[in-house]
C-alpha cells in the first residue's frame, strides 16, 4: 500500500472527499520534468479511508475551472462529483470518492480553456473500455510475478555481446480464431499458448510487440495512442498482459515494447487540447503538428510533459517488467524541418534545425531507464545520419543502446531486387554498411514498413523465378543473420508469406503446407540457431575487431566472403556468398588463420528447399605463404555457406 499523505476532509456527507497523494517535493518535481513515477499518484487508486472503501482520483488541467468525475455510478451526471484543485497552482484535480470500487467506467468532465466542456478519458488510467467505447476504468497492475530467474539472468542475456534476434509481431493479425473477422482476436491468456511456443520454436531471442497501449483506431496499428499507462484491451486485462510476458520470459524470450512519444492523435476523449487548450502538445503548430500523421507533437519544452512521458516509460518496464523499449519516430522528435519545407518550421535558438528540448528529453530518459533499469535496452527508430544516438550522453550521444540500421535495409533490399546477371555493378550497395557500422550499435530490421503500402512482401522483391526468388531470399536471410548487429524479422517473413502484411486478417499459416515455405521457416529456424550457438556472430559484433572482408574482387563472378571473428580465433566463422546464378566447383577463397574449415550450414539445403546437390562434405585446404590457406569450396548458385 502506498503512503499516502495530506488527508483534509471537507465534509463526510460529501460525495468527494479532499484528499491527496501529493507531498509538495511530488508537485515540484512533476514541474519540473523529475517526477518520474506518476504513476504511483495519478489516475485512480483503490484504498480505503476511515473505514470506507472508494476510488481516489487526480487528473492534471491546469486550465480547467472545474473537473467532475462521471461514469455509471451516478449516471453520467456531470453537476456531482467534483475534485478539488489543488491551491499551489500546479493544475492538479483530485478527491477521494468513497465506494467506488474496481471495475467502474468513468471520465473526466472538464469546464476547460473559455469555457470549451470537454469529456476526457484518464491519461494515467491502466485499463480503457474496448474501441469504439472510450471510458477509462478504475483498475490498478498489481500481479504476483514469477520470472525472477529471467530478470536475474536478462542482465546478460540482454547485453549487445550476445545473440539478439527479434521477432516483430501485431498481435491482432498474427493468428486470429476467425481469420476473416478483423474483430476475432486472441487474447494475451490464449496467446501464452500460441505464440511463445512459436517464438520459443523459430530460436528467436526476443519478442517485439507493435504498439499495445490503448489506441482507438486498428487502422494505426498502435502508434496513434491515448493510453500511455494501459494495454490495450482488445486482448483483455492488465493483469492478462502481465501473464503474457511472465510466460515470454519463463522461455526465456525477452519482450520489446513499440513505445511511440513522437506524437498523439486528436480524438475526443485522449490528449489533445484536454482541457480546452494546448495542455500536452505545442501550441505553435509549426512545431505541435504532423503532417504526415495527422496527429499532435508533445510539448517536450514543458516539465509536467517531460514527466508524463518518461513515467509511461518507467511504467512498463517497472509494473510489466518489460525488456526493451523500441523508441518510435526518433527522428521527427529531433528535427524541428521533418517533413515541412520551408516557411513551415522555425529554427531554433541557435539557428539549427534541431528540437533542442526533445534532445533534452531523449537524454533524460535514456539516463534515466538505464539507471533504473540497467538490464533492458532501448532502440530508436531513427532513419537520418544524426550523430551520437547510441553514444553515451556523457560523451555527447543520446544513449540510445540501439538503432535500426536503416541504410543497409534500402541498401541490402535494392541490392538483392536486381537481376543477378547485374549483381556485379551494384555491389557496392552490399558491402557499403560496413563502412559506418561500426558508428552505432545497429540493429538490422526488415520490419512491417517493408511489406505494407505497395511494398510487396519479401518474397516477391526478390529476382527470378519461384526457385530463384525462395533461394534468393534464403541469401539474403543468411546475409542478414550473418551481418554483425542485432537481427529483426517481421512476422510473417520467416516464412516468405506472398500477401503485403494486413492488420485485418491474419498470416497465411496455409503457405506451410507447401514445402518451399516449410522449407524457408526451418532456414530462419536454422539461422538463429547458428547465431546463438557461435560467438564470432556475436561476443564482437561492435568491435571493429570482429569483423574482416576476405574477398570482394570477384565482382563478375558475384562472389563476397568474410570472417566474423570471436574473441578466439578457434571461434572464427566464414562466410562465402554466391551471388549469381551459376553453381562453381571448387573456388578459391584465400584465408588467413584457421588451418581446417568445415561446413556449418548451407542455405541451399534440401531441408530449406534448396537443390542440396553441392555439399561440401570435405574441404580442401593448400597452406600458402605468410600463414595464408587456400580453400576449394562449392557454391551452389543463389546460396551461402557458412565454415568454422
Amino acid at each position: 500500500m502506498p503512503k499516502y499523505e495530506e488527508l483534509h476532509f471537507v465534509d463526510t456527507n460529501q460525495p468527494v472527499w479532499n484528499f491527496s497523494l501529493f507531498t509538495d517535493d511530488a508537485v515540484r518535481n512533476f514541474q519540473n520534468g523529475t517526477h518520474y513515477s506518476l504513476y504511483e499518484v495519478f489516475g485512480n487508486k483503490q484504498i480505503e479511508v476511515l473505514g470506507k472503501k472508494g476510488t481516489y482520483f487526480s487528473v492534471w488541467a491546469p486550465n480547467a475551472t472545474a473537473v467532475f468525475v462521471v461514469g455509471n455510478f451516478n449516471n453520467w451526471d456531470n453537476t456531482t462529483h467534483s475534485l478539488k484543485v489543488r491551491l499551489d497552482s500546479s493544475g492538479i484535480w483530485e478527491g477521494f470518492i468513497p465506494g467506488i470500487h474496481e471495475g467502474e467506467v468513468y471520465k473526466y468532465h472538464i469546464h476547460g480553456f473559455e469555457g470549451v466542456k470537454l469529456d476526457k478519458g484518464d491519461p494515467f488510467s491502466h485499463y480503457w473500455e474496448l474501441r469504439p467505447l472510450t471510458a477509462s476504468i478504475t483498475w490498478q497492475t498489481d500481479y504476483k510475478w514469477k520470472d525472477s530467474d529471467w530478470l536475474m539472468q536478462r542482465k546478460v542475456k540482454n547485453r549487445t555481446d550476445q545473440p539478439y534476434s527479434v521477432y516483430e509481431v501485431h498481435l491482432a493479425s498474427w493468428m486470429r480464431p476467425d481469420k476473416n473477422n478483423e474483430n476475432s482476436y486472441n487474447s494475451y491468456l490464449q496467446l501464452i499458448d500460441l505464440l511463445v511456443p512459436y517464438v520459443k520454436e523459430m530460436g528467436f531471442t526476443h519478442v517485439e510487440f507493435m504498439p499495445v497501449m490503448e489506441h482507438p483506431f486498428d487502422g494505426s496499428w498502435g502508434y496513434q495512442g491515448i493510453g500511455f499507462f494501459a494495454p490495450t484491451s482488445r486482448f483483455g486485462n492488465p493483469q492478462d498482459f502481465a501473464a503474457l510476458v511472465e510466460a515470454f520470459h519463463i522461455a526465456e524470450i525477452g519482450v520489446i515494447m513499440d513505445w511511440v512519444p513522437s506524437h498523439f492523435p486528436y480524438d475526443a476523449h485522449g490528449l489533445f487540447m484536454f482541457d480546452g487548450t494546448y495542455t500536452y502538445e505545442y501550441a505553435d503548430m509549426r512545431k505541435g503538428y504532423h503532417p504526415d500523421w495527422n496527429s499532435y507533437i508533445f510539448n517536450y519544452k514543458r516539465g509536467e510533459v517531460k514527466s508524463f512521458l518518461i513515467s509511461s516509460a518507467r511504467f512498463w518496464c517497472d509494473k510489466y517488467h518489460i525488456d526493451g523499449l523500441r523508441v518510435d519516430a526518433v527522428s521527427s522528435m529531433l528535427k524541428l524541418d521533418y517533413s515541412r519545407t520551408a516557411g513551415q518550421w522555425e529554427p531554433n535558438e541557435f539557428g539549427g534545425n534541431g528540437n533542442i528540448e526533445a534532445i533534452a528529453f531523449i537524454k533524460d530518459l535514456n539516463e534515466t531507464l538505464y539507471r533504473d533499469f540497467p538490464a533492458i535496452q532501448t532502440i530508436a527508430e531513427e532513419a537520418t545520419d544524426w550523430p551520437g544516438i547510441t553514444k553515451p550522453t556523457f560523451m555527447g550521444g543520446l544513449g540510445f543502446g540501439m538503432k535500426w540500421m536503416m541504410g543497409w535495409m534500402h541498401d541490402t533490399l535494392d541490392y538483392f531486387k536486381v537481376d543477378p546477371s547485374a549483381r556485379s555493378g551494384n555491389q557496392d550497395q552490399f558491402t557499403f554498411s560496413m563502412m559506418y557500422y561500426f558508428d552505432e550499435h545497429f540493429m538490422l530490421p526488415l520490419s512491417h514498413d517493408e511489406v505494407v503500402h505497395g511494398k510487396s512482401p519479401m518474397i516477391y522483391k526478390m529476382p527470378g523465378d519461384e526457385w530463384q526468388k525462395f533461394a534468393n531470399l534464403r541469401l539474403l536471410y543468411t546475409y542478414m543473420f550473418t551481418h554483425p548487429g542485432a537481427k529483426l524479422l517481421f512476422m510473417g517473413n520467416e516464412f516468405a508469406a506472398t500477401d503485403e502484411w494486413n492488420y485485418t486478417t491474419e498470416l497465411q499459416w496455409d503457405l506451410l503446407n507447401h514445402a518451399s515455405h516449410a522449407g524457408m521457416k526451418h532456414c530462419v529456424q536454422a539461422l538463429n540457431s547458428l547465431y546463438k550457438n557461435n560467438k564470432a556472430l556475436y561476443e564482437l559484433q561492435y568491435e571493429t575487431t570482429g569483423f574482416e572482408w576476405i574477398e570482394t574482387s570477384k565482382r563478375q563472378d558475384g562472389v563476397i566472403a568474410y570472417k566474423r571473428k570471436g574473441k578466439h580465433a578457434k571461434d572464427d566463422i566464414l562466410v562465402v556468398f554466391n551471388m549469381s546464378t551459376i553453381p562453381y566447383y571448387q573456388f578459391p577463397i584465400h584465408v588467413h588463420g584457421n588451418k581446417k574449415w568445415k561446413l556449418l550450414f548451407n542455405s541451399d539445403a534440401k531441408d530449406f528447399w534448396g537443390a542440396g546437390d553441392l555439399l561440401n562434405t570435405k574441404i580442401p585446404i593448400e597452406p600458402q605463404p605468410d600463414g595464408w590457406v587456400k580453400l576449394s569450396v562449392d557454391l551452389p548458385s543463389l546460396s551461402a555457406i557458412v565454415m568454422i
